[in-house]
């Protein structure tokens, strides 16, 4: 899939905190309403904690094998986005000392135990010496392999301070004040990015992709075989990062993730079923492929903002049965699918887009996306090249020509526009707040992206 600059999100004048233009809203029609509320730049939001989170990286990822570690860091030292911390950072904001369980959640984040101190989330549960997790960028909190090992008393290897028995459930009910970010979500942020990553690593090697960003994929700088490694690594070292978290559902939540990745990819290579040429598709047969489409669109995308979002919340002290989760959840998902849908909207509105890769990419990979899927009702002699996935001479060229002269792309954008629109409207429960204006302008500069 096409990939984009943070730059791109983060065009436009920045100030320090907000930007005191009117405030545009994307109507269902595309067209654009201006409101007299100031709007706060998502990214300067959090701009101290967005630095912060990329500069540990090379910690968190540091191998003493010069090979891995130079492919683990590989993506993280290149321009991103950071789209999906962002969306961590803004959550927390937006809701922490909304969930009944905030004052348990906020005294734990100044102990020395698992969820707690920003500086203890690099110890160990399990003693390090067992873990043999060598991290030579954190030679205090890891231990080399030992050759030999004796059974010996066990020692204490890190505090566990417990919660004073106190009553710690009473509700706050209203933000806190200045905004606050626990160290806990903080790791999460780099916990979703370190995810993605991965997940970079292991697509350029299923797709064969040369580039990334404009620069050398990783497969293309180090191989196929240490691509997948190093995808393997940076997931292993995000799952141990997550479970020093200390909590399970976020635990579980992440880790779920994970398998939808995979499983989306599934999705991706399923065959689409086709007509006869000159035959127009089916009803059923289109239905089929647009549920297939955008539930990949789900599982490749949108999972991990939806639920990365829903863990900060948790994070935060919401429980099950406050809404604050579930706003979350619904944001993120939305705002995902509607993102990966302009994705795939901009690999047919240019011959070459900003990062110098041919137009049709997806295509060249034999997949149908949005636009090719509202084309082919209008256009039956797309079926059968949707069918054979584009791979014979000349395919994918005709079905950019068949896609432009169709209402494909337009269509695209319009459920694009809703999915943003649903994402906005589901933040109504939170509070007014800089963070939550910050989440509803990202759901314009999603939709109006052009790299």
């Amino acid at each position: 899939m096409r990939r984009w600059h943070a730059s791109v999100l983060r065009s436009g004048p920045h100030r320090s905190i907000r930007n005191y233009g009117p405030r545009r809203r994307i109507t269902s029609t595309g067209a654009i309403t201006n409101e007299t509320r100031p709007r706060p730049d998502p990214f300067a939001l959090v701009a101290p904690q967005l630095s912060r989170i990329r500069d540990q990286f090379v910690q968190l990822l540091g191998s003493a094998h010069p090979g891995l570690d130079d492919i683990a860091k590989y993506y993280f030292l290149r321009p991103s986005k950071q789209l999906r911390p962002l969306l961590i950072l803004l959550f927390s904001q937006a809701t922490n000392g909304l969930g009944k369980h905030w004052p348990v959640k906020k005294w734990a984040s100044g102990q020395a135990r698992p969820g707690g101190r920003a500086e203890d989330l690099d110890c160990s549960l399990s003693r390090s010496d067992v873990l043999n997790d060598w991290n030579p960028r954190i030679p205090g909190k890891t231990n080399p392999f030992n050759s030999g090992f004796s059974l010996h008393p066990p020692e204490p290897h890190s505090s566990t301070s417990q919660i004073p028995n106190s009553n710690f459930t009473t509700p706050t009910c209203s933000l806190v004040s200045p905004p606050s970010i626990l160290p806990a979500q903080e790791r999460l942020a780099q916990i979703v990015e370190m995810v993605h990553a991965a997940s970079l690593l292991h697509d350029d090697v299923i797709d064969e992709s040369p580039l990334r960003r404009g620069t050398a994929s990783a497969p293309e700088a180090f191989g196929n075989k240490l691509s997948v490694l190093g995808g393997n690594f940076i997931l292993g070292r995000a799952s141990t990062a997550l479970a020093r978290l200390g909590d399970p559902e976020a635990t579980e939540l992440i880790a779920s993730v994970i398998a939808n990745l995979v499983e989306g990819e599934i999705l991706q290579m399923q065959e689409v079923h086709s007509v006869e040429q000159g035959t127009a598709a089916s009803p059923s047969v289109v239905k089929n492929a647009w549920t297939i489409y955008l539930q990949k669109t789900y599982m490749k995308t949108a999972s991990l903002m939806a639920k990365g979002a829903r863990a900060a919340v948790v994070l935060g002290g919401c429980v099950e049965g406050e809404v604050y989760r579930e706003v979350a959840y619904a944001y993120g998902r939305n705002l995902g699918i509607a993102f990966q849908l302009v994705d795939d909207i901009l690999d047919y509105e240019s011959a070459d887009d900003a990062l110098g890769k041919p137009g049709g990419a997806d295509l060249q990979l034999g997949l149908t996306t949005g636009p090719a899927l509202y084309a082919w009702e209008e256009c039956p002699e797309l079926g059968p090249l949707i069918h054979r996935k584009f791979n014979q001479q000349g395919d994918v060229e005709l079905a950019r020509k068949l896609v432009r002269k169709s209402s494909g792309v337009q269509r695209t954008r319009d459920l694009a526009l809703a999915y943003a629109n649903q994402a906005r409207k589901v933040l109504e429960p939170l509070p007014d707040s800089d963070a939550k204006a910050a989440l509803e302008a990202l759901t314009e500069r999603v939709i109006k992206r052009k790299s």
